[in-house]
């Protein structure tokens, strides 16, 4: 379950249907009915929080939001978008990872979703983090 004060529009997590897992797009809160609207590839639906999950960041997540990625000698991976930069020291290992643009630097300690990631991202560039 994800609470619904985690995300934002443009975020990107899973919603369980009647056991099947849809990829999706906040398009909107409904905090009043604690509702959010998922874009899927099929049309738009409208799911409780509790049928929500986060999709966990992967290296196939990181490039699918169309971040490069840069494989080093010493087993460690960077991926940049722009002037952004995600770093893992161990290629495999997503709990442990240093983020920064520009002068903020955060190391995270624990692994994180896709929509945290993006949360991260918009905070720190003033930009939305999409597949675009």
């Amino acid at each position: 379950m994800i609470k619904m004060q985690e995300l934002k529009i443009g975020d990107y997590v899973l919603a369980d249907y009647e056991g099947e897992n849809w990829e999706g797009l906040v398009k909107e809160l409904n905090f009043q009915d604690k509702e959010v609207c998922l874009e899927t590839d099929v049309q738009d639906f409208w799911f409780k929080p509790e049928a929500l999950r986060p999709i966990p960041l992967t290296d196939q997540q990181l490039l699918k939001l169309n971040f490069v990625k840069q494989e080093n000698e010493d087993g460690t991976v960077k991926y940049s978008k722009g002037p952004f930069r995600v770093f893992l020291p161990d290629k495999n290992d997503f709990s442990n990872m240093e983020i920064w643009y520009r002068e903020d630097r955060r190391h995270l300690t624990q692994a994180i979703s896709v929509h945290q990631l993006q949360n991260h991202y918009h905070q720190m560039t003033k930009v939305e983090l999409t597949r675009n």
